[in-house]
């Protein structure tokens, strides 16, 4: 799991390879979702979507972010996925808030 605090972004990357481990070639675009979207939003970076941004909102909570791309490099299609769970926590403190009770008699 991918840890990020609530004012950070990362660059994610997908690198196809074969069977045997060689780099490899996908059909078309990548497409990028995430679960949790008010949490991550994703901004793809690349006309190919090979890469793109996951950029919190501000929020805390947990997500995943998933790519799908076309293996077949004809007609067919085959669909390939990844996935990469992201938890998103605050950030260190920067002010802090004074509140006051109910005022009593002395």
């Amino acid at each position: 799991m991918l840890v990020l605090t609530d004012v950070q972004k990362v660059l994610l990357s997908v690198k196809p390879v074969s069977a045997a481990g060689n780099p490899a070639q996908v059909d078309g675009p990548a497409s990028w979702t995430v679960s949790g979207d008010e949490v991550v939003k994703m901004d793809v970076s690349q006309a190919d979507g090979l890469s793109a941004y996951a950029v919190t909102t501000g929020k805390v909570g947990v997500c995943q972010v998933k790519v799908t791309c076309d293996a077949d490099m004809g007609d067919g299609v085959k669909e390939i996925t990844g996935v990469l769970d992201i938890e998103v926590k605050a950030s260190e403190a920067v002010s802090l808030g004074v509140s006051a009770g109910v005022p009593e008699d002395k």
